[in-house]
């Protein structure tokens, strides 16, 4: 049966051409009929409410679509916010009525989108556009959603991928240019969906040659391949015309092996040359990386409707067939790609419009070779570094975009090199995805008390010793084996859980060197086989394990069992899973292919990997480790971004992320006598991270139409909150530095402090003053609860107004862990008129707090003070100052928050040109706890940190201007003297 209903919305919303227009003035021009009954608002809203239906679908997906549009010429509301939905109802011409339905069924998708800084963008890829030339989109975005991905999801993604293509130069423009770009996501955060978007969106625009270069394995490169193939490529494009009923006709055409061949492959539903589109040629197979292009030069001929007109003039270009390649990173297989390039020469090659990804951008691609070696006005570069220059060099219209989760040393390449692959043109920061498990999931970190346990480390963090049981590799096995056994159990009571625990693994790392990776598998499986899991003392000891440390923390929201005797009977299918092959242990190394070619290690071709996996450094990056779900990890490095690409444990955990568990070291040896916090290094990296990636969101809003930071510039946001990055000769390649960091109604808070004695001592000579200043009378100040969710939190603290010179001399003065830091907030802080900080004076608070675990001390000249505890990181910094319960009242003084009642001293301060600081007597608790530290009610000041949060004055409006300012430097030609530029 037809419905009309849907028919004629789907016309309407298709004539509308991806912007709001009248719908019922549209449903009557489309309608057949003199006066359309299907124009009813009141039926439409009546089906919206009652069911979620095709209708409801097309709606979601078109209103999430407006939603999430970052250019839209048809509202000047910003994109995910109320009142962007609002302008397109009032479009729309749809009454109260129907806006309260669809907000219903359709709620405003308001998470973040991608963060963007680039040069000036070129428009040529509009909405428009790409809607007209769709096909490999579409049939990758009806793919996703068969595979269950939400409207919201599908609509980020082509937001994010649009982005990217946006930003490439126009495949038909007269003059080559090719971009450079980078797109940086979360580690196993699905980049690969991303740039498989790119790809789709970019040879649908016209570019008609696709270089991805996937990994330096070919396990990864294969994965890569299959996924490209599968929901990109397609069965049609595989098969050539191939009669897929026809076994000797498949001689030779691969996944014939594969158990999702071919249902799970994308259908064009015919040859897409024949349906209007054009055809995609593949110059790789899965199991053929790169070898010589199998006709020849032939492979890159394309066919021209006009040969007197070139390629990449649109009558030409359009029914052009595209090729793609997936190639390893490797010497030998680029050497023979570039080989043949050079073959076909020059005039062809700069016709033909190219995508170059690279996959993993900070690994083999990035030139690590020592400037200082270099020879005089030459380059020396590394293998895979001079071989991409060369690709792009062949490749005139080739564009560059590196995927990576490890920016760093992308963001660090020398700008000045015209040939390397530094990202000139565009950085994209993508969103953490909805049901991603990264960071903040292993992490507190927002906690208020650092000596407490937060709530994310309760549930899924364990050390790697404990004392009643010494190393708890056993108990990690046998945490492996219950989560297996609570997969099943979930899979038995709701089927549609049962994809997701296809394959279940343990990842254990402790070390990089192969032997002991061999010693480590023996020790394992004996342990294993050893377990008893078949007997009562095994059965003993998981029930225990289960009522300890999985009930607890048990998703209420999944099928649990009650109590360990339900699910006793799916612990002997999941030690048969685990041993089947006749071992439960993998061990991936080597240094060779075939190391890797193991079918038990096959995500997709085996159809259940349940296994413990040993290996090292193979294991820690581009390679996905499915159905994770139990880590042991001890590894140790000294280098962040290695570090983090390690943390396999992040990704998607769809069913079971209650599950998963975390062993990690908390005292490694280091040295002869040191140990490493491994969690609290990872916390450091992480934070670096997202801090990194707070900075780009917030200087990516254009002002006045121009960028605040341009790709050149990213360099020193970097440096300045990775403490560990030291000084080398690259830093000489940075093309800019950091003068000023302008942040009205912004917290400024330094985290490194000094260490040594004598300047703690320095320092709190110099607070002397103020701290004998203070108002003997404490005030208590107020903090709300948000949103009106919570309880009141009251706080005393001792009080007094500094004088905004004054302030500023105490800077100066005092000492400094990393003064380099500090120094582009105090620049701001200098210029105290309108146009800078806008700070006459400022309200210090010093919290006092009386609770049962309070330690109050004298330093010299001084009262008592509440003195708290804040912990050094791995790397020697703070990670936090402030009390979060404690900054409400200083922004409403500084007049970042409207005054309240409530907080009835915050208004007293309040007064304009005020700023405030909180001012923290610290303890690091490695130091020793305050307790001990304190002699007779006083403290020495050498086991003290004075640490301060201060937040500026809001200024006039229109006059202050959140920015940077940086000192250019151009490393082409490093004798000139350096510019003064202001963004």
């Amino acid at each position: 049966m037809t419905d009309h209903l849907l028919q004629l919305h789907g016309d309407v919303l298709a004539a509308m051409r991806r912007r709001p227009r009248n719908f019922a003035k549209l449903a009557f021009a489309l309608a057949e009929d003199e006066e359309p009954t299907d124009t009813d608002q009141d039926g439409f809203r009546d089906r919206v409410s009652s069911s979620g239906d095709e209708l409801t679908a097309l709606w979601h997906r078109t209103l999430t679509g407006w939603d999430l549009a970052e250019q839209a010429d048809w509202s000047t509301a910003p994109p995910r916010t109320d009142e962007r939905r609002a302008d397109a109802y009032d479009r729309l011409g749809f009454d109260t009525a129907l806006r309260k339905a669809l907000d219903h069924a359709v709620p405003v998708f308001k998470e973040p989108g991608p963060t963007v800084i680039s040069t000036s963008p070129t428009w040529w890829y509009s909405r428009d556009t790409a809607a007209v030339r769709s096909f490999y989109w579409s049939a990758y975005e009806r793919l996703l959603r068969r595979k269950g991905w939400s409207d919201a999801a599908v609509a980020g993604l082509d937001e994010a991928s649009h982005a990217v293509v946006e930003r490439l130069a126009d495949p038909t423009r007269p003059d080559a240019y090719g971009a450079r770009g980078l797109v940086v996501g979360y580690v196993q955060s699905g980049k690969t969906a991303n740039f498989t978007g790119v790809t789709a969106k970019a040879i649908d625009a016209g570019y008609r040659l696709v270089i991805v270069l996937g990994g330096t394995l070919n396990l990864l490169r294969g994965q890569t391949q299959r996924r490209l193939d599968m929901e990109l490529i397609g069965q049609e494009n595989i098969l050539r015309g191939a009669d897929p009923a026809d076994p000797e006709a498949l001689i030779g055409v691969d996944y014939q092996d594969d158990e999702d061949w071919p249902e799970k492959f994308v259908s064009h539903q015919g040859r897409p040359s024949l349906l209007g589109a054009f055809d995609i040629e593949r110059l790789t197979t899965r199991d053929d990386d790169y070898k010589s292009l199998a006709t020849g030069i032939r492979a890159l001929e394309f066919d021209k409707q006009n040969r007197t007109q070139p390629l990449y003039a649109p009558d030409n270009l359009h029914g052009a067939a595209a090729r793609v390649m997936v190639v390893k990173k490797n010497k030998s297989v680029l050497s023979k790609l570039i080989k043949d390039l050079k073959k076909i020469g020059g005039p062809l090659l700069s016709e033909i419009p190219t995508l170059i990804i690279d996959d993993e951008s900070d690994q083999a691609s990035v030139n690590t070779t020592d400037p200082k070696k270099w020879e005089e006005g030459k380059v020396t570069r590394t293998a895979i570094n001079g071989q991409i220059s060369q690709l792009l060099g062949l490749l005139p219209r080739a564009q560059y975009v590196g995927y990576t989760a490890t920016p760093f040393a992308n963001v660090f390449v020398d700008p000045g090199d015209g040939d390397d692959i530094f990202p000139r043109d565009f950085l994209i920061s993508l969103p953490r995805p909805t049901g991603y498990m990264g960071v903040q999931d292993f992490h507190d970190l927002d906690r208020t008390d650092e000596s407490a346990v937060g709530s994310a480390e309760r549930t899924h963090v364990r050390g790697i010793y404990d004392d009643a049981h010494g190393d708890r590799l056993a108990e990690a096995l046998d945490a492996f084996i219950l989560t297996g056994a609570l997969k099943l159990y979930r899979a038995a009571q709701d089927p549609s859980l049962e994809s997701h625990f296809r394959h279940h693994t343990m990842l254990v790392h402790e070390s990089v060197r192969m032997a002991e990776h061999a010693d480590l598998a023996l020790r394992i499986s004996s342990m294993w086989h050893q377990a008893g899991y078949t007997g009562q003392e095994g059965h003993s000891r998981l029930e225990a394990l289960f009522t300890s440390d999985f009930l607890p923390f048990a998703d209420h929201g999944l099928p649990t069992p009650a109590s360990y005797g339900e699910l006793r009977p799916h612990v002997s299918r999941a030690r048969q899973l685990i041993n089947s092959g006749g071992t439960p242990v993998l061990v991936v190394n080597g240094d060779t292919e075939r190391d890797y070619d193991q079918p038990d290690l096959d995500f997709d071709r085996t159809p259940n990997v349940w296994k413990i996996l040993v290996g090292g450094t193979k294991l820690s990056r581009g390679f996905t480790v499915e159905g994770l779900t139990v880590t042991y990890y001890r590894r140790r490095t000294q280098q962040a971004d290695t570090l983090m690409q390690m943390g396999r444990w992040f990704g998607f955990r769809p069913g079971y992320r209650d599950l998963v568990r975390l062993y990690i070291g908390r005292a490694e040896p280091v040295g002869k006598t040191g140990t490493v916090d491994l969690y609290e290094a990872f916390e450091a990296v992480c934070r670096d991270e997202e801090t990194f990636r707070a900075q780009l969101s917030r200087y990516a809003t254009l002002i006045d139409g121009k960028p605040q930071v341009i790709p050149a510039q990213v360099p020193p946001l970097v440096s300045q909150h990775l403490s560990w990055l030291k000084p080398s000769a690259r830093n000489k390649m940075f093309n800019a530095e950091l003068v000023e960091i302008r942040s009205p109604g912004e917290w400024v808070e330094p985290t490194a402090y000094p260490t040594a004695p004598a300047d703690l001592r320095h320092n709190a000579e110099v607070w002397r003053p103020v701290l004998a200043s203070l108002d003997p009378e404490p005030r208590v100040f107020v903090t709300l609860p948000e949103a009106d969710q919570g309880s009141y939190i009251r706080y005393p603290a001792r009080t007094a107004v500094l004088s905004h010179s004054r302030l500023l001399g105490i800077m100066r003065e005092l000492t400094w862990g990393r003064p380099d830091l500090l120094a582009p907030h105090l620049e701001y802080l200098s210029d105290a008129t309108d146009v800078g900080c806008a700070t006459d004076d400022w309200v210090l608070i010093l919290p006092q707090t009386s609770g049962v675990t309070s330690v109050r001390a004298e330093l010299p000249g001084t009262e008592p003070l509440t003195l708290v505890q804040r912990k050094r990181n791995a790397l020697g910094v703070f990670n936090r100052i402030s009390g979060v319960s404690h900054r409400q009242s200083a922004e409403r003084i500084a007049g970042c928050r409207p005054l309240c009642d409530d907080d009835p001293f915050a208004a007293q301060f309040h007064q304009p040109r005020r700023g405030a600081l909180l001012l923290y007597p610290t303890v690091d608790p490695s130091v020793g706890s305050p307790a001990n530290l304190v002699t007779r009610g006083t403290i020495d000041p050498a086991e003290v940190v004075l640490a301060a949060a201060l937040i500026p004055a809001i200024g006039p409006k229109g006059k202050q201007a959140t920015g940077l300012r940086f000192r250019t430097i151009d490393s082409s030609r490093p004798g000139d003297a350096v510019i003064s530029t202001v963004k």
